[in-house]
């Protein structure tokens, strides 16, 4: 007589499957509507949330598949693993997202200049549903300055109009669109300049010019800038990072002081009071290119 050994099925492995493809797609679904649709950040984040609720699940059914297959030959195995691999990318985002909000100081706003930020020429405003954004403090600041001590604007060598054309460059290859502008007319008079008069130069040798460096942001004198004079250049447009579409809104101001112009940025979320150290890392890429441009080497 012939005994034959009958497997059990594991339902749980065969179950983790299931719904970690349903998590899959729900994330794939609300990712790409976020990015390249109208899906709003805050359902964006609820959908994100819940798919990694689902993928949480799947990996508990999965791991159960798993032990009973050990303990008991249960079929099932290939459900298991199959569900541990389409679960970790929704877990696997979700993680690095509480691992931020830890690790990441709780602000939406950041600026290289904590004094006096650049302001907006258009307040922005978006239905922040159930993440609220509560006003920048002097606290906000002082946090920023003890998580991003390395975070200052940019001062350069050079005629105002020249940086002008390297921030707008470099915010073309950031991904930045331009929405409102402010005080250009104190540009116009610096591209008079470029004219070359007849009897500047006879020999035919035109004069080297200066080429932009960076340096250091002065330390204030216990005064504090205006945050936009007269005599001042603004930029406010719209940045979305580069995978999912986050909206971040942005404004760069540029002052010439003497013979140098000085540049400082604000980068702030859209949603929610954390931006989870994006706005920094964008800001510290932005002003990096901008050195490359202007100098021809990345400063620090």
């Amino acid at each position: 007589m012939v005994i034959r050994y009958e497997r059990p099925n594991s339902h749980a492995a065969h179950w983790a499957r299931r719904m970690a493809s349903f998590a899959l797609v729900l994330f794939l679904a609300a990712a790409l509507s976020h990015r390249f649709g109208p899906l709003t950040t805050p359902h964006f984040l609820a959908l994100a949330g819940i798919a990694a609720g689902l993928a949480l699940c799947a990996v508990l059914l999965a791991v159960t598949g798993l032990v009973r297959l050990w303990r008991v030959g249960a079929r099932g195995g290939k459900a298991a693993f199959t569900a541990l691999l389409l679960a970790a990318l929704p877990l696997g985002v979700a993680g690095y997202a509480v691992q931020a909000y830890f690790t990441r100081p709780m602000i939406y706003d950041v600026t290289t200049d904590p004094y006096a930020s650049p302001p907006w020429l258009k307040v922005p405003l978006a239905n922040q549903d159930f993440l609220p954004r509560p006003p920048v403090t002097v606290r906000d600041r002082e946090v920023q300055d003890a998580a991003y001590p390395g975070l200052t604007g940019r001062r350069y060598e050079g005629a105002l109009d020249r940086v002008l054309q390297g921030v707008r460059k470099v915010a073309e290859e950031q991904g930045i669109v331009f929405t409102e502008e402010s005080g250009m007319e104190n540009v116009i008079a610096d591209l008079e300049d470029l004219v070359v008069k007849p009897e500047a130069d006879k020999s035919g040798e035109s004069e080297i010019a200066v080429v932009p460096v960076p340096s250091e942001r002065p330390v204030e004198q216990g005064l504090l800038p205006n945050s936009g004079g007269p005599s001042d250049v603004l930029l406010q447009g719209e940045w979305r990072s580069q995978l999912f579409g986050f909206r971040f809104d942005v404004s760069i101001r540029l002052r010439e002081e003497e013979e140098t112009a000085l540049v400082d940025m604000r980068v702030a979320s859209r949603y929610g009071p954390h931006d989870l150290g994006l706005g920094a890392a964008f800001v510290e890429r932005y002003l990096k290119a901008l050195d490359a441009e202007l100098l021809g080497i990345a400063g620090d």
